[in-house]
């Protein structure tokens, strides 16, 4: 009743909100998360505090994804980026590879579409004399991850302590794992938190992500793959450029050497989108064989890996090394090594790759019209696959290693209408159907095929 007060008082007692303050932090938590909000600059001492409390599990995922937004709204400068960064090292243990002989030089990827390069390239630059201590990550939004790929293949294991990691490196010249439950555990917090909370496209904390993973793992070189264009979580030139001298600067800092190439992801790369399908695109590249695409990336990257390592003259040199390596099935051989060591069954990489999960289902999506492929959309052809199950929605979603899209064409190919343009693997029907118009939307088909601009855009070094 409006105006007159109620002679039936509450029982309930008034709240009272108490902000307990997180033990170790200079702040609480809401207050730093307030001050980046509101464009403020974070001192060094709660920058270290706040990474601290994320690897320890002393600041929620509540307030560290709050955080984790502020920041891609209002950035981080290079002040705190580099203590960002230092306290994500600090945050666990760091290896010593001091031991085994050799430059190591690791390559790492911002995340793309049908990008499973790392497969067949770290075996190719082992094969030629330089160790990759490739420290991989999962799938993030709409890209893949090499660790899901991986784990396609029946008992590889990509959780290897110190001592097996450097076991496996030393055994085969490579090794594909992930982070160690205490190598940059902060790291590992955060990555999930940014893949299930839409805060991964953001430089500083794409920067800061990869090359504390790099330092920590005692690599010396690295060769950074900065995707570009429609695909890529920074689809516009100008941001990847800033992204890849930001990782040059930062790794130099540190004392890894860092080379950025910035690459295109206007369409996905190669045929196949989904993890057991891009691995067994990967082995194609390993056999002599795959999309050309695929195989002319792994080439340059292995060129540009083996001038790293000291192990080629040049990248003409390099690129030398690596298809005789593909020839003589060098590359090939020394993948199944280190699947063995890593635990997994080196028959998948036998024809027909029987070993490797298949889907139940299969749908073939059709050209409405004749013309030429003019766009392919790659960032919604790799939702879709997410939403089939090859990725994560949330970051406690298990992954299905069969399902995906295989491409039957791409940009600049000429089709009749009612010819099949992809294919969908699935085993739930919900799930095809959510990702089915995305794929069917994807492919623009028009009158003349465009121009295909070149894989590599720019090779960046300072």
């Amino acid at each position: 009743m409006t105006g007159r007060r109620s002679r039936h008082r509450s029982t309930q007692k008034p709240i009272r909100v108490v902000r307990k303050p997180v033990r170790g932090l200079p702040l609480d938590v809401p207050a730093l998360i307030a001050r980046k909000r509101d464009g403020g600059a974070l001192d060094d001492e709660a920058i270290r505090a706040l990474i601290a409390g994320a690897a320890t599990g002393a600041v929620p995922d509540y307030q560290l994804a709050a955080l984790l937004m502020a920041i891609v709204w209002r950035g981080l400068d290079p002040r705190e980026l580099g203590t960002w960064m230092r306290a994500m090292i600090a945050s666990g243990d760091r290896l010593d590879l001091n031991a085994i002989p050799g430059r190591k030089v690791d390559k790492h990827s911002t995340g793309g579409v049908g990008d499973k390069i790392s497969i067949c390239l770290a075996p190719l630059v082992a094969a030629c004399g330089v160790p990759v201590p490739m420290m991989s990550g999962r799938g993030l939004g709409h890209t893949g991850g090499t660790l899901d790929k991986l784990e396609a293949i029946p008992g590889f294991r990509t959780a290897l302590s110190p001592a097996e990691f450097r076991r496996v490196l030393r055994g085969c010249g490579l090794v594909l794992a992930g982070q160690s439950e205490r190598m940059v555990p902060a790291d590992r917090r955060l990555y999930a938190l940014r893949d299930a909370t839409a805060t991964v496209a953001s430089i500083p904390l794409i920067a800061s992500s990869i090359l504390s993973k790099k330092v920590a793992e005692g690599t010396n070189a690295l060769l950074m793959d900065v995707k570009v264009g429609g695909g890529a979580f920074l689809p516009a030139l100008d941001d990847a450029r800033r992204l890849a001298r930001t990782l040059v600067r930062l790794g130099r800092g540190e004392g890894l050497e860092v080379v950025a190439l910035l690459t295109g992801m206007d369409q996905p790369l190669g045929l196949e989108i989904g993890n057991a399908g891009e691995l067994r695109e990967a082995i194609d590249v390993l056999s002599g064989a795959g999309p050309a695409d695929t195989r002319a990336l792994t080439v340059r990257f292995g060129a540009e890996m083996l001038v790293l390592g000291r192990a080629a003259r040049d990248l003409a040199d390099g690129s030398r090394r690596i298809e005789a390596a593909i020839a003589s099935g060098a590359g090939l051989e020394t993948f199944g090594r280190c699947i063995e060591l890593q635990g997994g069954d080196r028959r998948v990489l036998d024809p027909p790759h029987a070993r490797l999960p298949e889907a139940r289902h299969r749908h073939v999506v059709i050209a409405r019209r004749a013309g030429a492929i003019t766009a392919l959309d790659a960032r919604a052809l790799g939702h879709a696959a997410t939403l089939l199950g090859a990725g994560r929605l949330r970051k406690e979603d298990p992954v299905d290693a069969a399902v995906g899209i295989t491409l039957l064409h791409k940009i600049g190919a000429r089709v009749g209408r009612g010819e099949p343009l992809a294919t969908l693997r699935y085993n739930d029907r919900r799930r095809f159907e959510s990702a089915r118009p995305l794929v069917e939307r994807a492919f623009a088909i028009g009158a003349a095929a465009p121009a295909v601009p070149p894989l590599v855009r720019e090779r960046i070094t300072k």
